[in-house]
């Protein structure tokens, strides 16, 4: 029988229980557990894929082709696991399930109601990825903040849980909360954070251990304080101040006995954890002996969430080539119109690499390409990942093959050179959600190519999340021009991987590498990248 921990939050969303559940995961697998993790999300879409990152964040996909919350990929690069469609669950799903099973008659012509039909819904999604991940130990996140009117029904179904399971030691609660700092006083405040506990003890859940969000350390009194005003022991107060780096926070929680408590509290061994590799990758985070600066030309740069497993692999490959990774965010609109050539040298002439990431829409797509140009005809190491390749076939098919109109016919249906197409089978899909090509697929990969290079392999197995590939009927002629398609699915001819001939780096890929690169173990391409950059910056030294 598995162990459940839920983890719920207080006063303000966005607090980091993405980063506490997954920092906590890393904890109890380094105590020789098998760990996995659930996300409840409250709000009524089925899924995030039809979401605007600005609004939500990225769009983080699994092996086997869910669109979930950025969470999941937080869960995933910690703990170091791989995730699926069972472990991103929202309310649309919930009432979807439901809805289908009162059309086929499963209730016996019963009233369908909150309670008991969703919290059951809620509740055997839970004991279903128990059961399917075989796991020691489940972490249940609920999204939003205790209150929301959207999460009672989690918080309901979680209560009634921790009845139904057959230890008493078998949940622990977990509520995470901001302690504030007040200028106007010069003083930390517990009260947010007793009025937090307080409304989440109204609805019968008491937490067992309560971790503290806060900018500053937080005195032994005021955690005292919050104890005895929560009904914790003192030792149940954890402190999770901001700190340097987000890998550190797996250390922090170790060093305050969060483990060692949950363990404690659940009735498991409190092993000796092996935190040596992290130790070491922390420390190289910290300590870095070069910089590097990575220009990343997007259109959502407005909320960084939205780049945030890019932004991490970034900092992957940082560690392992033991350099601090300097991101200069570029909106891509920037670099488009009368301005673009001034912006163009103002914004790129003083960095080590360009990277340009996927997107929709056509949107900042002008500045994409001119930043593209600019990286090609500059011989600076460049990396295209998903709509970031397809922005740099039409900048080759622009310029180097002389089609000025050639275009992707997701901007223009019409074009009259459209280099990138719809992809065949997506031609009839009338429904956005949850259609596009998603999940693993093999890639053949060139020897001789940087790609196998970096691999080290001829098959690969990468994520993706499109609905337009290249038009192959263009493909003989961007070859001839320099630009070869070194990468493609064996099932399908589908191009995946293309390189720049004589150019010192620069690919472009089809599917996403970041949601498969890890801190202990960058993904190949990110690695190769800014080993690239720092190359280039050495040259210009």
């Amino acid at each position: 029988m598995a162990k459940f921990i839920f983890i719920t939050g207080g006063v303000v969303s966005g607090l980091g229980k993405g980063i506490t559940a997954a920092s906590l995961g890393r904890l109890i697998k380094s105590r020789g557990y098998r760990v996995t993790a659930l996300k409840f999300d409250p709000y009524l879409n089925v899924d995030p894929g039809t979401m605007n990152p600005i609004q939500h964040g990225e769009v983080f996909v699994t092996e086997d082709g869910a669109e979930c919350d950025l969470d999941l990929g937080h869960y995933e690069r910690f703990m170091d696991v791989n995730l699926g469609k069972g472990n991103n669950v929202t309310t649309g799903k919930i009432y979807s399930s439901v809805i289908a099973k009162e059309r086929r008659g499963d209730y016996l012509g019963g009233t369908v109601q909150v309670i008991p039909h969703i919290t059951n819904e809620i509740k055997a999604n839970i004991h279903r990825v128990a059961d399917d991940s075989g796991a020691d130990v489940v972490l249940v996140e609920i999204g939003g903040t205790v209150g929301d009117i959207e999460g009672q029904p989690f918080l309901e179904a979680i209560r009634q849980f921790k009845n139904e399971v057959p230890r008493k030691d078998d949940v622990l609660f977990i509520h995470v909360t901001l302690v504030p700092y007040i200028d106007a006083s010069g003083e930390l405040k517990t009260k947010p954070t007793q009025h937090s506990v307080r409304e989440l003890r109204s609805i019968g859940i008491q937490p067992d251990v309560i971790v503290c969000r806060s900018d500053r350390e937080i005195p032994r009194d005021l955690r005292e304080k919050i104890a005895l005003f929560c009904d914790v022991p003192p030792e149940a107060v954890i402190p999770n101040i901001d700190l340097d780096s987000l890998y550190m926070v797996p250390l922090a929680l170790e060093e305050e006995g969060l483990a060692r408590i949950v363990c404690q509290r659940l009735g498991l061994a409190d092993r000796t954890p092996d935190l040596k590799e992290w130790r070491g990758l922390v420390d190289k985070a910290l300590h870095p002996q070069r910089e590097v600066d990575i220009a990343l030309v997007g259109k959502y740069v407005a909320l960084e969430d939205a780049y945030l497993s890019v932004v991490e692999s970034l900092h992957h490959a940082g560690i392992h080539n033991d350099a601090r990774v300097r991101i200069h965010w570029i909106d891509s609109e920037r670099l488009e119109n009368g301005a673009a050539e001034e912006a163009l040298a103002n914004l790129l002439g003083r960095v080590d690499g360009i990277l340009v990431p996927g997107g929709f829409g056509y949107r900042g797509i002008e500045g994409k390409i001119n930043a593209i140009r600019y990286a090609r005809e500059n011989q600076v190491p460049f990396f295209g990942i998903c709509m970031g390749m397809q922005s740099v076939v039409i900048e080759v098919a622009r310029h180097l093959l002389g089609l000025p109109k050639a275009n992707s016919t997701e901007f223009v249906m019409d074009c009259k050179d459209p280099v990138i197409d719809l992809m065949a089978q997506q031609k009839e899909v009338t429904h956005l959600g949850g259609t596009m090509r998603l999940g693993a697929y093999p890639c053949q990969l060139k020897p001789g190519s940087k790609a196998h290079a970096a691999y080290g392999e001829e098959l690969i197995y990468e994520r993706h999340r499109h609905r337009w590939e290249v038009n192959n009927a263009y493909l003989e002629r961007l070859e001839a021009a320099g630009l070869k398609a070194v990468g493609v699915w064996p099932e399908g001819n589908l191009v995946e991987v293309m390189e720049l001939e004589g150019h010192p780096w620069f690919v472009g890929v089809q599917y996403h590498p970041e949601f498969k690169s890890r801190p202990n173990r960058p993904h190949p391409l990110f690695r190769d990248f800014i080993a690239a950059a720092l190359k280039y910056r050495e040259g210009k030294a």
